[in-house]
């Protein structure tokens, strides 16, 4: 596409000054910042599935320049993020900083799944959950292969709001959304 787009230069340019292979000091600062990102897997027949995470400032583990994780917990027990990732250990992330510097940062690589238990030996360190009654089931280890940038000309800013209580582990359908789309409200079919 590059070739028949005439932007093999500019993403040449793009790829040497862009792309590292794994994160620098600004990288790790502005990850550690972050409260939601987006993951991409993909199933073993390449089925996509792109979901969405979110937690505290540094709920994503800065464990290594090469190294991220982040906490899996208990949710509708279709499980098609770490499910996929079973199959297929390709994963992409974008964090996109809406609030204070509106950029992204796009994080490519290979993940593999750990208990709560074996990622806390292995990384002493790793801060206790700050949502209480909330644990994780399992981690997420991102071993980076890309980062870069997402540009802010595309980024709205937008504003936080605060004061409103997170419903973070509820099981009520109401608090968690319940059918805002309607599908449980299947049409007759004739």
């Amino acid at each position: 596409m590059q070739e028949r787009s005439g932007s093999v230069e500019r993403a040449e340019r793009f790829y040497a000054n862009q792309v590292l292979p794994e994160l620098n000091e600004h990288m790790v600062q502005f990850v550690g910042r972050q409260e939601m990102m987006f993951v991409a897997t993909a199933d073993a027949l390449g089925h996509c599935d792109c979901t969405f995470r979110a937690g505290p400032p540094g709920f994503v583990a800065v464990l290594a320049p090469t190294r991220l994780a982040w906490p899996e917990y208990r949710g509708n027990g279709v499980l098609a993020s770490v499910g996929n990732l079973v199959e297929n250990p390709n994963v992409g992330i974008i964090f996109v900083d809406f609030l204070r510097d509106v950029i992204g940062l796009h994080v490519n690589g290979r993940a593999t799944l750990a208990t709560d238990v074996e990622i806390r030996r292995e990384f002493p360190g790793l801060s206790a959950e700050p949502v209480p009654g909330r644990r994780a089931e399992r981690w997420v280890n991102l071993h980076v292969e890309e980062v870069y940038i997402h540009c802010a000309k595309h980024i709205p800013r937008l504003r936080k709001v605060t004061g409103e209580e997170r419903a973070w582990g509820t099981d009520d359908m109401r608090r968690k959304g319940g059918d805002f789309f309607g599908a449980a409200q299947k049409p007759e079919r004739v």
